[in-house]
């Protein structure tokens, strides 16, 4: 099986680094990955058009925890 690839996309005016990560992504969880993979991101606010390369996606299945009120 082939190694899963960075990827790079291009940010939107304005567009902070969790929104871009929450709009290619699904999830701001990558944030710290994202910051590691572009050294040379020095604002978490992006300006038009910055490329900026993302870690590759990994779809692992969203666990959501319930709670029970009554029994």
């Amino acid at each position: 099986m082939p190694a899963a690839l960075n990827t790079v996309e291009l940010a939107i005016a304005g567009e902070t680094l969790d929104h871009l990560c929450w709009r290619t992504l699904g999830s701001p969880d990558a944030i710290e990955e994202v910051l590691a993979l572009n050294p040379r991101l020095t604002s978490v606010v992006l300006t038009e058009g910055v490329e900026v390369t993302l870690p590759a996606r990994v779809s692992a299945p969203r666990i959501i925890e319930t709670v029970q009120l009554w029994s």
